[in-house]
């Protein structure tokens, strides 16, 4: 059986079909069987290998298409919005991801010498085909899910053979990077962190840069290579991410959400709403209740 279709099948039979993500421990699975509105999320550091089907993500200005047998890692906290495009009842959109752990990348970066040189990618993901050596133990991960006993004693070795395999295929320099403390891609992260905690207040980058230990200049070079924005742009993005996540409880309280999330302006909260996601955020919130999105 090609490895892609064995995939499907075992995604279809753990995930259902409900738009919402089904984890299993660092293992997600899921399925969609209708295309979806452009919905916003952050991302965490994760391999996610799309089997079916085909999505959309925008990142800043910069807009990828992810299609079967595509790899996308992921080795940074980023603001996405994504979109499935290509999805029906019969041939459902599925994907397979697997978090990514710095402390395993560098514990093969010891074990195993030095991996393919070359630049890091920029920001901080990436596409590429998956490999048959990157398929092989993706499908060897989840024919485990069949016997608790083997995924309790097998999973974890495969699980390292998926991080070992990334540390040696086309997004190599990238992947170490996740698992090397002193690289740039750890210092982003450092900054994503301290933005994210602090995203409904009026931040300053020199006491940013202070915290995370460099220039002000070396900061936002490194931070828009990484994620394609500055970290003031990558605030906002969080803000009305937040914000667009609250209106579908609550459409009709954008005042007070606009306030919750940071903006002491309704006409500054509505007028970037409006810029980010083409609509004003009661009517953005109303049309979303009604319409097919991924939830978290």
């Amino acid at each position: 059986m090609d490895a892609l279709d064995e995939l499907a099948r075992r995604i279809r039979r753990l995930a259902g079909d409900d738009l919402r993500p089904v984890w299993f421990g660092d293992v997600l699975v899921f399925a969609a069987a209708t295309v979806t509105e452009p919905m916003t999320s952050v991302t965490e550091p994760m391999l996610v290998l799309v089997v079916q089907g085909a999505k959309r993500s925008t990142l800043g200005e910069r807009v990828f298409e992810h299609h079967p047998g595509q790899a996308v890692v992921f080795t940074i906290d980023l603001p996405l919005t994504s979109q499935i495009i290509d999805a029906t009842p019969d041939r459902p959109f599925l994907t397979l991801g697997l978090r990514l752990r710095p402390a395993t990348i560098a514990q093969l970066l010891v074990e195993g010498g030095p991996v393919p040189a070359g630049a890091p990618d920029a920001p901080g993901m990436a596409i590429s085909d998956a490999d048959d050596d990157l398929l092989d133990s993706l499908v060897r991960l989840l024919r485990l899910f069949d016997d608790p006993r083997e995924l309790k004693v097998l999973g974890a070795g495969v699980r390292r053979e998926v991080h070992w395999r990334l540390l040696n295929g086309p997004h190599a320099a990238l992947v170490r990077q996740a698992g090397t403390a002193d690289s740039r891609l750890a210092l982003v992260a450092r900054a994503v962190a301290w933005v994210r905690a602090r995203y409904d207040r009026v931040i300053r980058i020199d006491d940013l840069a202070a915290d995370v230990g460099t220039s002000v200049s070396s900061l936002n070079r490194h931070f828009r290579a990484v994620t394609s924005m500055s970290p003031l742009q990558y605030q906002k993005q969080i803000r009305l991410q937040k914000a667009r996540m609250e209106l579908l409880a609550a459409p009709h309280d954008v005042s007070a959400i606009g306030y919750a999330v940071g903006y002491d302006s309704p006409s500054q909260f509505s007028r970037e709403y409006r810029r980010m996601f083409g609509a004003p955020p009661g009517q953005d919130a109303i049309r979303l209740q009604s319409a097919a999105i991924v939830r978290e």
